[in-house]
């Protein structure tokens, strides 16, 4: 994703409202995905993967498969209810995710686009299992645990695993206090499991403090903006110019040492503007449709109850 930086006619808001402020710098995203940043993504994963936990080359190739297939199933559901810039990003040791953008969010869509990663990996585990019954190879009964753990786990009800992604847009994707007691719990849980399975994947929980602190902040921009009357539940093409300044000034006062040497209240164009333009849309928001109601909710749920719950038993009682 690239960002130009370049003038614009104001394209919203009232003539005299913007007649003081500069034009917002403009946003551009390129929708092809760079493939040689992909299989460069993919090289470096395989390369740590392989030093620093395991030089088992079949094993290593597994979970790369697994987790391209887990992340597809998301690309092809965000396809599927025509979300727009729909990419997969690799990220060395940690593993892979999946974005895309919309206007408004859907909570079935969501939830639909969450269990679309781990639901197939797991029926393709059975699936495996199911071949390797009479064969009873090796490698093949590798493949399919590898594609049942890292589907099970992700179904996990923790944040960022899809389990809790889940859960938070089910039940408290509107809640901020709750977010953020959720995230925290989160980092906890994912702390100790770490600690006693891998240290190295520690940075994970940190990432996710880092994040949350930030979100808190930008939380923080959102109820100045709301108490203004300023709409932040747009797109950035639909901010206004004076909008799109304000904003900035309060990333600016609330991340002072982030953008030192930068003033608020000045409005000219920084070296750091492609990096204010991101922030500006971190803190604008998507609208939120929550439309589960109970059928959907309890259709989901279900979803998720069959898809963790029951493989667990199963594979105790048989393997």
């Amino acid at each position: 994703m690239e960002e130009i930086i370049e003038n614009t006619e104001s394209n919203s808001g009232n003539e005299q409202d913007n007649f003081n402020y500069p034009a917002k710098p403009a946003f551009i995203e390129k929708n092809n995905q760079s493939i040689i940043k992909t299989l460069g993504a993919i090289l470096v994963y395989f390369v740590l993967f392989y030093f620093l936990f395991e030089r088992n080359i079949a094993y290593i190739a597994a979970i790369l498969l697994v987790i391209l297939i887990h992340e597809l199933g998301h690309l092809a559901a965000m396809k599927f209810y025509k979300y727009s810039n729909v990419k997969i990003f690799i990220l060395p040791l940690i593993g892979a995710f999946t974005t895309g953008k919309k206007q408004v969010v859907s909570q079935w869509q969501m939830s639909m686009i969450i269990l679309a990663g781990p639901v197939p990996g797991i029926l393709i585990a059975w699936l495996l299992f199911f071949i390797n019954q009479d064969l009873n190879n090796s490698t093949l009964k590798m493949l399919a645990n590898s594609f049942l753990f890292i589907n099970l786990f992700n179904l996990l009800p923790i944040f960022p695993l899809d389990g809790g992604r889940l859960l938070e847009t089910i039940f408290f994707n509107q809640n901020h206090l709750i977010r953020i007691i959720f995230g925290g719990l989160s980092i906890i849980i994912l702390s100790f499991i770490f600690i006693f399975t891998n240290p190295i994947l520690l940075i994970v929980p940190a990432m996710i403090g880092f994040e949350l602190f930030n979100e808190h902040k930008n939380q923080k921009i959102r109820e100045y903006l709301q108490s203004e009357k300023i709409n932040y539940q747009l797109d950035y093409n639909q901010l206004s110019d004076k909008n799109y300044w304000l904003i900035r000034d309060c990333i600016l006062f609330s991340f002072a040492k982030k953008y030192n040497g930068i003033k608020p209240g000045l409005y000219q164009y920084s070296l750091a503007e492609p990096i204010l333009i991101q922030h500006v849309r971190g803190v604008l928001q998507t609208n939120f449709m929550a439309d589960l109601k109970t059928l959907k909710t309890i259709i989901v749920v279900a979803i998720y109850m069959i898809s963790f719950i029951i493989p667990i038993i199963i594979y105790r009682l048989h393997f």
